[in-house]
């Protein structure tokens, strides 16, 4: 169970969260929402990369201002553009490298990174500089870097953004096939159809909550026209 307990997050002396409090058991939850919402510091908050001004963020009973390190052992992150996440020159070493604080021996550590290569259709580039892969596939590896570590949850922030058609739809195929609980934000709602829960986040406060065939329509005429933020959203 994810928990935020009337978390609110400034920058300075902007308020980027307002007194949200909510619990995110589901094992598929969209976020979405205009740019500057909020709605990438709030899937921050959810492995503690951001700490909240006030009130508190739980993770399976962990604090993230206390239990931090606990807390990213649990919550894996996946950010709009892979190359902020690549760290290392080949791609297997990429991998590897997210498994240099887990207690295992090197015959482990090898058989777990090739079995996530393979998973991902990498495993003819484990030698393969990095940085020279297509949008893709660097995208295929910074989920591969993370999911090697097993982690229980997944939180996806805007993975396909710098995709093409066909590579933004392997992406979320395999995202969608995980069996981890997944939180993904994204401005592709196509990708969100069909999904149990979605969050409509607008100026810093959840203005929506419900299945995706509900609130995405309210999210379009949301964002389509002021007039339409007198309607009632759906609960």
């Amino acid at each position: 169970m994810i928990k935020l307990d009337a978390v609110t997050h400034a920058y300075g002396e902007r308020t980027v969260l307002r007194d949200i409090t909510v619990d995110l058991p589901d094992h598929r939850i969209g976020i979405v929402g205009a740019n500057g919402s909020g709605k990438s510091t709030l899937v921050r908050l959810l492995n503690g990369l951001v700490l909240p001004t006030s009130g508190s963020v739980t993770v399976h009973g962990l604090d993230t201002r206390r239990d931090g390190a606990q807390v990213r052992r649990k919550v894996g992150f996946v950010f709009a553009d892979p190359d902020a996440q690549i760290v290392m020159p080949t791609v297997a070493e990429d991998v590897a490298f997210s498994l240099r604080r887990q207690r295992m021996d090197k015959a482990e550590a090898t058989a777990r990174v090739a079995g996530v290569l393979r998973r991902f259709g990498l495993e003819g580039h484990a030698d393969h500089p990095a940085h020279l892969l297509s949008g893709g596939q660097k995208q295929l590896l910074a989920l591969a870097s993370v999911l090697v570590t097993e982690p229980q949850v997944l939180v996806c922030d805007e993975p396909t953004t710098l995709l093409d058609l066909r590579n933004a739809r392997q992406v979320t195929g395999l995202i969608s096939s995980l069996p981890q609980q997944i939180v993904l934000v994204t401005h592709h709602l196509h990708l969100l159809e069909g999904w149990p829960r979605v969050l409509v986040i607008d100026e810093g406060t959840i203005v929506a909550d419900g299945p995706a065939n509900d609130v995405l329509p309210y999210y379009v005429s949301l964002m389509s026209s002021p007039a339409a933020t007198d309607a009632p959203p759906p609960r």
